[in-house]
């Protein structure tokens, strides 16, 4: 726990730096760019959408019409903005993640080398960078599966907070522990390392997952009001997830690295 909690301040310093910070804008210029598009040119058809497949479900018909007949029918025009808006958020999640650990994490894990591991040699190989895209894609892949599998649940309201955070937290882990150690590690090192460190990486991950779940507050924040302005304020959560999954990134680096060094020191445990 000792080194976990060291490597969060250390994390959270480097994520405070200016060039950090600078370099946060370019995942946020491409996902926040793709999401403002696709919000002017298709919110209102996309809501349009839900509204006419709500309307053909008899449930939710009578549901609407309740509503009318109590006076709530401000809160019946929110229902296709709503699911619209649930809909994308964990395809904003990926797709935030995957531009993290492809665009930033080469510079987050070269700033950690420098700073603490100057002399640490690189044997990750030539072909790393690709084995790291497929490992993420794989992985995003089956996190999307595994939302969309558990989505009936969210309908409990504590469910709704805690299985995306469970979701995105085990892609964290998976995506992150790989990333920061491919370009450094070689295979054999990098499954020790992952697989003597399981239970700490997760627990990382499920934190990751808990401060990604942070930006959703804006939603709540802002109310039905929200919903009006939600392509900008989309953009706006992708800017707070590529805080988070870089601030992320930053803290995987100083534990993975550290172990790393540890093992090539002839000091690491093999226990999980």
């Amino acid at each position: 726990m000792k080194e976990l909690l060291d490597a969060f301040w250390r994390a959270l310093a480097y994520t405070l730096h200016p060039v950090v910070l600078g370099a946060t804008l370019l995942p946020l210029l491409l996902a926040g760019g793709a999401v403002l598009a696709l919000g002017w040119f298709g919110w209102e058809d996309a809501v349009a959408a839900v509204r006419a497949s709500l309307e053909q479900w008899e449930l939710i018909a009578t549901l609407g019409q309740w509503l009318e007949a109590v006076g709530g029918g401000g809160l019946r025009a929110l229902i296709a903005p709503l699911i619209v808006v649930a809909l994308a958020i964990p395809a904003v999640v990926v797709l935030t993640l995957l531009l993290v650990a492809w665009l930033l994490t080469p510079l987050l894990v070269g700033r950690v080398v420098a700073r603490r591991f100057p002399q640490r040699q690189r044997r990750g190989g030539a072909g790393a960078w690709w084995l790291g895209v497929a490992w993420a894609i794989g992985h995003a892949l089956a996190a999307l599966l595994a939302l969309a599998a558990t989505l009936p649940l969210w309908l409990v309201p504590p469910l709704a907070l805690l299985l995306p955070a469970l979701v995105w937290g085990w892609l964290a882990a998976r995506v992150l522990g790989f990333d920061v150690l491919a370009a450094h590690a070689d295979p054999a090192e990098r499954r020790r390392i992952l697989r003597a460190g399981r239970w700490p990486l997760l627990l990382m991950g499920l934190a990751t997952g808990l401060l990604g779940s942070a930006p959703s507050l804006v939603w709540v924040l802002a109310g039905a009001v929200g919903l009006i302005f939600a392509p900008l304020l989309m953009v706006l959560a992708v800017w707070l997830y590529t805080l988070v999954f870089a601030f992320a990134t930053l803290w995987f680096a100083h534990v993975a690295l550290g172990r790393l060094h540890a093992l090539r020191a002839g000091t690491l445990s093999s226990a999980p």
